[in-house]
């Protein structure tokens, strides 16, 4: 007899209940919301003035030290070189004090500057080609992927990386699994046949990498029910198995993916897009020329969720099916974060003046099933300064283990941004040496250090100090 979903999602609690404790347990002082942020910067809220770098690189508060723990082109344990274009990140707890962090790159097919295996890919012939998901006909294999480095906190080093997926196309954010896994996420819909005919698979997935620390490379298995569109990262909620989605285009939708058995996201699901209940196709992007009203701040707004078709459609089309069908529109959505009961995510390009937005989406008692319309999850706009020395395109971001959203930025002259539980915004680092963007700010389990990329010179930073407890 086939378990019925409700059956599983009961497995997946009680099976996932050592992983959902070991994954909230960064978040256990979390307060349960946020309030929209206020105008103004307020280093008070935070940790006082940047002081200013001797190295040039990352000016911090007070207090405060970074440690560069990785570059581009480090050899690593498996022989291979460490790709470039660094970006989202999870982190994972390991043993003995140990953690392990899954990192992206966002790297296309002809980036070889930024190869793992070379210059010239002269080590592609290391691994063999069933390890790529798309091997390029040996000609041309796709470079993004995953690396995995293990890290420990009681010396301050890091250990070993290595690669842990391969052959993908600009794994850009992703999020973390509370079975301990990283979602990892193709911003790109390149078809097969593209380059000239090297491409040897349509691309645009989701793949799972399990968080390990020794070398393993995860199967390269697309999560096909998950949707074939740009995506940008994903967050699960613990309790519920529902995976939500974000689209890294200007006139994308939020998505969610309802498992048949919650934590087993091969098994299939059903793909829906946020829609606001008795406004058909809400653009909530607020720019000057956006149709309809402004979307407003801190006004909870009920949803309902709209069933998608085809979801993997050659046409990177599921956007355009959502809308028609009435689903709201945003502005580029990117970072996401499970908080404590809810959901944040960024839009880089939202607002008036297109500096970014962030979103809270608190989700149903009953997310995911029938009697969720009786009790719709809400969706707020609790952050859009309209001030780009406050906040500039904000992209991927992660909560605090005191409840402060941090924001990275997406810019050549980017800081990290936090907002308190009260809404304050405040400035926690400025990157000073490199005109690139910040990247995959995520903390360890221990909340002790903060991991972050600046994604130009391919660097992973880690950064330590008298953090809020």
């Amino acid at each position: 007899m086939t378990p019925s979903i409700n059956d599983s999602r009961r497995k997946f609690i009680r099976n996932s209940g050592m992983a959902t404790l070991g994954f909230m347990g960064l978040y256990q002082f979390m307060n349960p919301g946020l309030s929209h942020a206020k105008p103004g910067l307020k280093p008070a809220m935070g940790y006082g003035p940047l002081k200013k770098d001797p190295a040039g690189i990352l000016n911090l508060p007070e207090g405060f030290t970074y440690k560069i723990i990785s570059n581009k082109g480090d050899k690593m344990a498996d022989g291979l070189y460490l790709p470039g274009l660094a970006d989202g990140m999870g982190a994972f707890q390991g043993k003995n004090g140990r953690t392990i962090v899954v990192r992206n790159h966002e790297i296309s097919p002809d980036s070889l500057e930024h190869s793992g295996f070379g210059a010239n890919n002269e080590l592609i012939g290391t691994l063999p080609a069933a390890e790529f998901y798309d091997f390029g006909k040996g000609i041309l294999p796709s470079l993004g992927g995953t690396t995995t480095f293990v890290y420990n906190e009681h010396s301050g080093e890091l250990e070993h990386q290595y690669l842990s997926l391969a052959g993908t196309i600009r794994n850009c954010a992703g999020g973390i699994t509370p079975w301990g896994s990283w979602l990892t996420c193709e911003e790109s819909t390149l078809r097969k046949g593209e380059y000239d005919g090297k491409l040897e698979k349509d691309h645009g997935y989701v793949f799972e990498v399990p968080a390990q620390e020794t070398i393993h490379r995860a199967v390269p298995k697309p999560i096909t029910a998950m949707g074939r569109f740009n995506h940008e990262a994903v967050a699960v909620d613990p309790a519920s198995g529902v995976v939500y989605l974000t689209e890294d285009r200007g006139d994308g939708i939020f998505y969610r993916y309802v498992p048949n058995s919650p934590g087993n996201l091969h098994q299939g699901g059903k793909l829906q897009a946020l829609a606001i209940l008795g406004e058909k196709s809400r653009d909530t992007r607020n720019w000057e020329d956006s149709e309809g009203p402004v979307f407003p701040m801190m006004k909870g707004h009920k949803v309902r969720w709209i069933d998608l078709e085809n979801v993997t459609s050659p046409d990177d089309d599921l956007r355009f099916q959502g809308f028609e069908k009435g689903a709201a529109v945003f502005a580029r959505g990117e970072g996401i974060w499970w908080g404590d009961k809810e959901v944040y995510f960024a839009c880089t390009n939202g607002g008036k003046i297109g500096a970014g937005q962030v979103f809270r989406y608190t989700p149903s008692e009953f997310e995911g099933r029938p009697e969720e319309q009786n009790a719709p999850g809400e969706l707020s706009l609790f952050a859009e300064p309209n001030d780009r020395e406050i906040l500039k395109n904000c992209d991927n971001l992660a909560v605090a283990p005191w409840g402060d959203v941090i924001l990275c930025e997406d810019h050549k002259h980017p800081f990290l941004v936090g907002i308190t539980p009260e809404g304050a915004l405040y400035h926690l680092a400025e990157n000073v040496g490199y005109a690139s963007e910040l990247a995959g700010g995520v903390f360890s389990p221990s909340g002790k250090t903060y991991f972050v990329n600046i994604q130009g010179p391919g660097i992973t930073v880690a950064i330590t100090g008298p953090w809020k407890s």
